[in-house]
């Protein structure tokens, strides 16, 4: 009796173990999307000379190389046009994860495209710019931000460590706050 008592508890105990250690949790794209989506849009003076504004995001996840991808509608106001350029631009990068936040911040991104409507050597000279720009643009804005309560599991404060991506979104693992 006592030995079965003994199992029982060692079950119990190692079943409340589990509970603390790491979590995996799925982000799907269309929750990161809509996050997105109330973030814009984006206005932004780029190298105080062109006033640019961001909108309608479109978040798409690139699994193969573990980045995502966004395009964006754009207009750019040069100083010298007297109207505005528009069209769309289209850049990728990696995920990471800032548990300070916490939320899911992109690094290391690069344009892919940018069409703005503007002549094709005005619109290189303008990639080059921007890439080297894009990420004072892209640095403050989280593709995700987490809300406290869905970090907080059978009483234990949980913080995001590691990210993956996968063909419907995201995989978050969390660990228990230390």
């Amino acid at each position: 009796m006592n030995a079965g008592l003994a199992l029982a508890m060692c079950g119990l105990l190692s079943s409340c173990a589990s509970l603390t250690g790491p979590r995996k949790v799925e982000i799907p794209l269309s929750k990161l999307q809509a996050g997105l989506e109330r973030r814009f849009p984006v206005n932004h003076r780029l190298l105080q000379i062109f006033d640019i504004r961001l909108a309608r995001p479109l978040l798409s996840i690139q699994p193969d190389q573990d980045r995502v991808a966004l395009a964006l509608e754009a207009s750019i106001s040069p100083p010298f046009a007297t109207d505005a350029w528009a069209g769309s631009v289209a850049f990728s990068g990696r995920l990471y994860v800032d548990p300070g936040r916490p939320a899911v911040m992109m690094a290391e991104p690069r344009v892919d495209s940018l069409r703005i409507g503007a002549n094709p050597e005005a619109e290189r000279q303008l990639t080059r710019v921007t890439n080297s720009m894009i990420d004072t643009v892209v640095r403050d804005t989280p593709v995700y931000s987490f809300d406290p309560k869905d970090l907080r599991y059978a009483g234990i404060q949980y913080i995001p460590t590691r990210i993956e991506t996968t063909r419907s979104g995201l995989l978050v693992t969390l660990e228990p706050a230390k």
